[in-house]
């Protein structure tokens, strides 16, 4: 007789709104992120069986439904993340349900737990494909809620961790640690600096009075998992790849280190961020050809540190670029987050001052992005009205960039012009976009 316990566990997690820093987190950058107010809710009652139902109900009001048994994701009877991967790709429209299930995979084979089926019911306010971190979200708020149910205690960054290795070995999309810190560890109308080397939290940094970060959904979807994102990211490693060359370290010293997981030893830790601004201009930049295709990368340099992307032969990665937009970018944030923590105690005055070089870096960080191809004309709209517009004084594209979701920094008489913007592309694009605040 199958047995459903009647005990019913919850957990939410919130979505984040990417300020600064981006794409850069795989690269070791520090990025200052903060929780938006939308939520995903996860039920979750235990079975048996083996079976698991999943009902998820999404903003619009739409329900959707699945069912499996859990047994068809184990390579016998034992967790294979490659295994399973394959198997959640051939679910077709069921494969969201990867990253819910993925969680109780990896709780599986990292933490011991015997899952054995269970009934999932899913509340999630974070839109789907908007750069605020969808996937993040129902990745913590599941962990949390099977944490609960099997009495799992996790040190300060574990949870974020396992949570990231759903969706790289899982899911099979190549994401940074960033959205899953943010999505656990922050706080609202607070920023939180992560130093993503991999999980250096810094204190958390509360947002002046008067000031607010804001978020304009476009109305163009974006997936992490995308091609683009894929190829941004495989091009900064090859290029850490063609820099370790220069210096003299081997394919093989690459590979073994891959192997090992530990980058301590190479140059820079395995962290192009780690690279300063003037050393990067001054000796390395030159070495970096502005493209190559990866026949001729696989032929003269073999190997990348990255485990989670692969290098396809026939494509062409633009090297110099996905490689330079991380180190400038890592520049860029630690002037943002200098900024902002001085804004408290400087006069109305310099603090105008200060907002305006707060701004000036995140238009440079979205022209950056747009000259990696991970622009879109959508989120390039919304930045150039921000532009002229009063109490706006910066804006730039967010998370894994092609669409998404525009970041402003504003302040009062700025915030209600941002919803005038918003309103405005509503009833341009004819579609119902968010705006999203802490």
């Amino acid at each position: 007789m199958t047995n459903v316990t009647q005990k019913i566990f919850e957990a939410s997690a919130p979505g984040r709104l990417d300020v600064m820093g981006g794409i850069a987190d795989y690269s070791g950058s520090l990025v200052l992120q903060m929780p938006v107010s939308q939520q995903t809710q996860v039920q979750l009652s235990l079975r048996d069986d083996y079976v698991c139902t999943f009902e998820s109900r999404i903003n619009s009001g739409e329900i959707i439904k699945a069912q499996v048994d859990y047994r068809d994701f184990l390579n016998d009877t034992y967790v294979d993340y490659a295994f399973a991967k394959e198997k959640f790709l051939k679910t077709g429209n069921d494969h969201w349900i990867s990253y819910v299930l993925g969680c109780a995979l990896v709780l599986e084979k990292e933490k011991g737990i015997v899952f054995t089926g269970g009934d999932f019911k899913i509340h999630s306010e974070v839109p789907l494909g908007k750069g605020v971190s969808s996937s993040a979200s129902i990745e913590v708020a599941t962990m949390k809620v099977l944490a609960q149910a099997f009495s799992l205690k996790f040190k300060t960054t574990e949870l974020p961790l396992l949570a990231q290795r759903v969706e790289n070995y899982v899911v099979g999309a190549p994401c940074g640690l960033m959205d899953q810190l943010a999505c656990y560890l922050g706080q609202p109308k607070k920023i939180l600096p992560i130093l993503c080397q991999p999980d250096l939290i810094e204190e958390s940094i509360p947002i002046p009075e008067g000031v607010s970060l804001i978020g304009i959904d476009s109305g163009v979807r974006h997936a992490v998992s995308g091609a683009s994102y894929s190829d941004v990211r495989c091009a900064a490693f090859m290029g850490y790849t063609i820099l370790l060359s220069t210096l003299g370290v081997s394919a093989y010293e690459i590979f073994e280190t891959k192997e090992k997981e530990n980058f301590s030893s190479l140059p820079y830790k395995g962290y192009l961020c780690n690279i300063t601004v003037e050393e990067f201009e001054k000796s390395m930049v030159q070495h970096l050809p502005h493209s190559i295709q990866g026949k001729d990368f696989l032929e003269q340099y073999q190997v990348s540190i990255d485990r989670v992307t692969s290098i396809d032969p026939s494509k062409t990665y633009y090297i110099r670029q996905c490689v330079s937009h991380p180190v400038y970018e890592n520049h860029r944030v630690k002037l943002f987050r200098n900024h902002l923590l001085s804004l408290s105690s400087a006069h109305a005055s310099d603090q105008t001052e200060t907002l305006n070089r707060m701004g000036e870096l995140m238009y440079q960080s979205h022209a950056s992005y747009s000259l990696c191809g991970l622009g879109s004309d959508r989120t390039d709209e919304i930045v150039d009205m921000t532009k002229n517009t009063k109490g706006v004084y910066g804006a730039k594209i967010t998370g894994g960039g092609n669409g998404g979701t525009v970041c402003l920094l504003v302040n009062n008489e700025g915030k209600s012009s941002s919803k005038m913007i918003h309103q405005s592309l509503s009833e341009k694009y004819q579609q119902n976009l968010i705006l999203f605040d802490s």
